[in-house]
């Protein structure tokens, strides 16, 4: 059996649609979630819940029996009050169930960086996350993007209505990207693979050597208006999600993040490509998904 957690997240639910559109080759799928109900009513007819949180010890023990292969993510937060305590509060009732309910494969969304992230907020505690999770034992994939191209939708507002697209980092530095439908078809290709053993990384880097300058050309031809690129400071950034919310220590890993990309420059040029587990390029993704949200 395989478990998804976060069905009914942007990650999560395209593996889930790619795992029931498999059909029988996925066998019986069971996700945990928080809210039944929020799963599609075609969805919740195919699928075994399990209410509930999976940094729930209790719900998690639950959603593990019987399991052999999961998908792990852990959802964001920008309201946690410590980054590290959030990612444990998720890694350690999966390392119980590892060890308790039999699991032998675990497919997990992380990052690149390994080996050269320091002091990078939430890209540090994802790769401390894999650690503890692999000290079980268990065989393990960890899904390494980038840049997700999908954070791009978070402006749509400011493309539509003033023409800037801006980040954190240099303009005229290459900034590897992913998109998450191939997040999910890697997760699900692996979930529907029972043979694979070991521990080992899949980086996830479409073949674009895109700046974010040029990023903001292509968004601007996409969208058939000027777009610009403005970088904007860590610190801003930081003062910024305060102003939304944010708790201290999540604006503070989310500042410390862009910095670190900037310095180690580990989604740069010198990132791997990878279009098979990654083929779909950056044009492709603002016609397809960037171009209807600044629409809508």
């Amino acid at each position: 059996m395989i478990l998804v957690t976060t069905p009914t997240g942007q990650i999560g639910g395209q593996v889930l649609a790619s795992l029931l559109a498999a059909g029988d080759a996925a066998g019986p799928v069971r996700v945990v979630v928080r809210d039944p109900a929020r799963l599609a009513p075609e969805v919740r007819d195919r699928v075994e819940a399990v209410a509930g949180s999976h940094a729930d010890p209790d719900v998690m023990a639950k959603a593990c029996a019987g399991v052999d292969r999961v998908f792990w993510l852990v959802p964001p937060s920008l309201t946690a009050d410590s980054v590290e305590g959030h990612f444990r509060a998720f890694v350690r009732p999966l390392a119980d169930a590892v060890a308790t309910q039999g699991v032998e494969r675990v497919v997990a969304v992380s990052t690149l960086g390994r080996g050269v992230a320091e002091h990078a907020g939430q890209i540090s505690a994802a790769l401390a996350a894999d650690d503890e999770v692999r000290a079980t034992g268990v065989h393990h994939r960890a899904l390494c993007p980038p840049y997700l191209m999908e954070n791009l939708l978070n402006q749509a507002a400011a493309l539509r209505d003033g023409g800037e697209l801006t980040m954190a980092v240099p303009g005229d530095r290459v900034l590897r990207t992913c998109a998450t439908r191939d997040i999910g078809a890697t997760a699900a290709r692996l979930l529907l693979d029972g043979s694979w053993t070991g521990q080992e990384d899949v980086p996830l880097a479409s073949a674009d050597d895109l700046t974010p300058e040029a990023m903001a050309r292509i968004v601007s031809e996409v969208l058939g208006r000027p777009v610009r690129f403005r970088r904007i400071d860590a610190e801003d950034q930081r003062a910024a999600l305060l102003r939304y919310g944010a708790s201290e220590d999540a604006a503070r890993a989310l500042a410390d993040m862009m910095r670190a990309l900037t310095r180690q420059d580990f989604y740069g040029a010198g990132a791997p490509v990878t279009p098979d587990t990654a083929p779909t390029g950056f044009r492709q993704w603002c016609e397809e998904v960037l171009r209807p949200a600044v629409a809508g």
